[in-house]
């Protein structure tokens, strides 16, 4: 039978902790920046991306569009900053567009 605390934690608190002990952050930081390639790129990007994977801390994006690929090349910083900042810790040092 499972411990039992008597302190009482907030369900954040108790969640946070069960990801930990369960080491279930990479797939939850993958879930993450597929949700941050999605909201920060729009719609007129969304539409050519074809698959967004996080290896370590290499983003690999596939697109449909060599136009697209090759614009996006130019920013990949700024791409890289703005996913950080938006997933609120570094998590994509390299940006890889296929």
């Amino acid at each position: 039978m499972a411990k039992r605390h008597t302190q009482n934690q907030s369900l954040g608190e108790v969640l946070k902790q069960f990801v930990q002990e369960h080491h279930l952050e990479k797939g939850l930081d993958k879930i993450e920046v597929r949700d941050a390639w999605v909201k920060l790129m729009g719609t007129g990007v969304n539409n050519y991306t074809s698959d967004i994977i996080l290896k370590d801390t290499t983003l690999l994006v596939r697109l449909s569009s060599s136009v697209l690929r090759e614009e996006l090349s130019y920013g990949k910083h700024k791409i890289i900053d703005m996913m950080n900042e938006e997933l609120g810790k570094e998590l994509v040092k390299e940006l890889i567009l296929r």
